[in-house]
């Protein structure tokens, strides 16, 4: 029932969002976004972990570091490894998550990000913040029910962990939409979004129109490319070969000034692993990157 009510809620917001969705108010936006123009070079290239989900975590981190990478995205439903009885790493203890804090520094990564599954109560939420602020994030991707919106962005202020909003298809997520996203950000002073740039097309909208409709709030980008528009049936392709344009997504990202953190994401599972795929998407980022004036 309360989920019924949720979607009605948003449903509502939506269609009177129709009249003004141009812009948030001033105070949601960075006024400077047109005098800063932050350097690609300093934008933190790093890899989502559960792009290498049938490993455990140690595994994972290791084939992040064998792409070069330094920065990671964990999650929380994800297999601990182990020596730490293959527990998912939300029903891990402080000392638990104390091991995998030790794990990151002894890869010589940083995980800036954590992807939380959440729940339908406030208190599964700060369990799962109280994990994050263990691996001391500085943000968590996440899809907080609507029901939930106060209680999550009173929680990320608390905590002072930024929620970036992540996308999934039209369907399977009340954020398909940048519109949505939008709403749920006015007056919730601790959501951003972390646009996913291979969903979007699933879901008929061109990732270089979403990102433009967010300027002024994102802090990461999931990098992921799809083969074609309107098909959410269809798994992601490697980056570049599909139909996002990464040259406009990292001209309109350099335009905004965008300061945070790029992730690769892959859930499509190539053989023997996605490894190889993530070292060819660092070359092509490598690669677009060098061509942005």
């Amino acid at each position: 029932m309360k989920k019924i009510y949720a979607y009605c809620l948003l449903g509502l917001c939506l269609s009177l969002s129709h009249i003004n969705l141009a812009k948030l108010p001033d105070k949601y936006v960075n006024k400077k976004l047109n005098s800063v123009k932050k350097a690609p070079k300093d934008w933190k290239l790093g890899v989502a972990l559960y792009t290498f989900n049938p490993s455990s975590f140690p595994d994972q981190l290791a084939k992040a570091d064998s792409a070069g990478l330094h920065f990671v995205e964990g999650y929380t439903f994800g297999k601990a490894g182990a020596a730490l009885k293959d527990s998912s790493v939300m029903n891990l203890s402080r000392t638990g998550i104390r091991q995998l804090k030790q794990m990151i520094k002894e890869k010589g990564l940083k995980m800036e990000s954590l992807y939380l599954v959440g729940g339908k109560t406030i208190d599964r939420w700060k369990k799962e913040f109280d994990i994050a602020k263990e691996l001391d994030v500085s943000y968590v991707t996440a899809e907080p029910p609507v029901n939930l919106w106060d209680g999550v962005d009173s929680l990320a202020g608390l905590y002072k962990i930024k929620v970036a909003i992540h996308n999934h298809w039209k369907g399977t997520s009340v954020y398909w939409t940048p519109d949505s996203l939008l709403i749920a950000m006015k007056n919730h002073p601790n959501f951003y979004a972390c646009p996913d740039l291979g969903h979007y097309p699933k879901s008929g909208i061109n990732p270089v129109d979403a990102l433009k409709k967010l300027q002024g709030r994102i802090i990461a980008i999931h990098l992921k490319d799809i083969a074609e528009y309107n098909n959410p049936k269809l798994r992601d392709v490697p980056i570049g070969t599909g139909v996002v344009n990464f040259p406009e997504v990292f001209a309109e990202l350099k335009r905004q000034g965008f300061q945070g953190n790029i992730n690769i994401e892959r859930d499509t599972q190539e053989k023997p692993s996605n490894l190889p795929s993530v070292i060819r998407s660092v070359k092509y980022y490598r690669e677009q990157i060098g061509k942005l004036k």
